[in-house]
């Protein structure tokens, strides 16, 4: 096994619906900027439902499995990692924080950003919720609005407006026992759209406005960036695994054949009628091409519809000139980047991990962008490893895609 001392390491563990996945990546040692991916895993995962713990041991086993995989390509052992949080019990509230500067120069320190985000955490939550994480959008001094940040000025009155994501305490708790039970302490926690995020998106998309959508397979999960900063967050209970089900009603078939035509031969936007054939444990089951698409595209329309329905909430439907961006393992529905388009009206591709070296090419899928994307807030959200800089240097573009401090306060 290697030093960990020597050479840093930094874990991304993306605990999904179908699948967990693992990425471990360090420093280049001839360019500290440089992240290198020095190994991965992946395992099924029969222990969740919709992106909740359903089945603690079942989950602990996949993580293991997913662990012991990484450890065996990178030869590091894993104790510790940023893990994603994910159920439609993620939910996030805007919130105001207000204070007064009472310095005798009235000089805004550190202290006072960090005192008006904490004021703006003060608010009322059912007893089976928690904070999960802080985004500070922006502050305003005396009435000047649209600040970055305000450490430095001169002023009285200070705001911020942030975006708290919160989740149901239960849900948390059993997913830490998940991983308390695969021996693996979670150092962070964040969503799977803001680690999607911070791998596929460089710096000019995030401060246009772009939406990133990462379609598993029992959840969709949305996030959207503007200015840098996070805008929205939010969990649609919608994925892949609806999509197989509604091909194994309509076709009136078993699921894993109805998997098999998924996989193989669903394609959006395609009128053809072409005769549809799959093979499943040497029995040959043979569909309309036609009535697959069209109960493909059912599903898929419904899911984009309630994808509108977040952006219309925050007034971005249609005004996102970044579009968006789509991973996660339903992202290799051939013809989904076209379909999304035409259905939102916005600009849309396949996100693809960027900025990274060493193993790259091995997690350059978007199946694997949230693990890839939980690695690099690894290293971000670890100051006593950046020795090298310090996050507002982050925030100018030292690491790949960084947000900076405005990336949020993570509950360990």
């Amino acid at each position: 096994m290697r030093d960990n001392a020597a050479a840093p390491t930094f874990i991304g563990l993306d605990i999904g619906t179908s699948a967990v996945r693992c990425v471990v990546g360090t420093r280049d040692a001839s360019d500290p900027t440089l992240i290198s991916v020095i190994g991965h895993g992946s395992s099924p995962n029969q222990g969740m439902r919709k992106g909740v713990v359903m089945h603690i041991d079942d989950a602990a086993e996949a993580i293991v499995q997913a662990i012991t995989e990484a450890e065996r390509i990178s030869g590091v052992q894993i104790h510790q990692a940023t893990v994603n949080v994910n159920g439609a019990h993620v939910a996030g509230i805007n919130s105001r924080g207000v204070i007064a500067i009472s310095g005798v120069d009235h000089e805004i320190t550190i202290d006072d950003r960090e005192r008006v985000e904490e004021a703006a955490t003060i608010v009322k939550l059912p007893p089976n919720r928690e904070i999960v994480q802080v985004f500070a959008k922006n502050y305003r001094l005396d009435g000047q609005d649209n600040l970055k940040d305000p450490v430095g000025m001169r002023g009285v009155r200070l705001e911020v407006d942030c975006h708290i994501v919160t989740a149901a305490s239960p849900n948390v708790r059993n997913l830490n026992l998940s991983l308390e039970k695969a021996q693996v302490r979670p150092r962070h926690h964040t969503v799977s759209a803001l680690a999607a995020a911070e791998a596929v998106l460089d710096r000019k998309q995030k401060e246009a406005g772009t939406c990133v959508l990462d379609i598993g397979a029992g959840t969709t999960n949305l996030s959207v960036i503007e200015d840098g900063e996070i805008q929205h967050v939010a969990v649609i209970p919608m994925g892949g695994t609806h999509i197989t089900n509604d091909l194994a009603i309509g076709l009136k078939t078993d699921l894993d054949v109805a998997e098999a035509v998924k996989v193989k031969h669903a394609r959006l936007g395609d009128d053809g009628d072409k005769p549809v054939r799959v093979v499943v444990d040497e029995h040959a089951h043979n569909f309309s091409g036609g009535e697959v698409n069209m109960i493909v595209e059912a599903r898929v329309e419904e899911l984009l519809e309630f994808v509108d329905k977040e952006l219309q909430r925050i007034h971005r439907a249609r005004k996102l000139p970044g579009g968006v961006v789509i991973v996660g393992g339903t992202a290799a529905l051939p013809g989904l980047a076209e379909f999304a388009r035409d259905r939102l009206q916005l600009p849309a591709r396949i996100g693809k991990v960027r900025g990274l070296a060493g193993l790259a090419d091995t997690v350059d899928t978007p199946s694997f962008a949230a693990a890839a994307g939980l690695m690099l807030l690894d290293i971000l959200l670890t100051p006593y490893h950046n020795d090298y800089a310090v996050t507002h240097d982050l925030a100018g573009g030292n690491l790949p895609a960084m947000l900076g401090h405005i990336l949020g306060k993570l509950k360990p």
